[in-house]
């Protein structure tokens, strides 16, 4: 094994041209950070849009039940509060990312 991967890179450094290197990708600090925070955003932001789902499903089955109309309620509201944080934080850190990149 330890030669296979001796003659692969060997094969990689000494292509068409031998002065060529590993090409192993790069990336600035910012690029790696707004990837990362846009992963976070989009997974909070499915979730969210996942419980204001079941919440018009728990409203929608409450069956007139004032407590479980209360609770989907408060949950319908929670989660559109919490995209609209959500959405205002990708706006920020977006717009302040791409200051430093100017």
């Amino acid at each position: 094994m330890k030669e296979t991967l001796i003659l692969l890179a060997a094969e990689l450094t000494t292509g068409d041209n031998p002065s060529t290197e590993v090409n192993i990708p790069t990336g600035s600090a910012e690029a790696l950070l707004a990837n990362g925070l846009n992963i976070v955003y989009f997974l909070a932001g499915a979730i969210s849009v996942i419980v204001i789902i079941v919440a018009g499903i728990m409203y929608v089955t409450s069956s007139g039940d004032t407590g479980r109309v209360t609770k989907a309620k408060n949950l319908l509201t929670y989660s559109i509060v919490g995209l609209i944080v959500i959405l205002s934080a990708f706006l920020i850190t977006n717009i302040v990312i791409g200051g430093f990149n100017k």
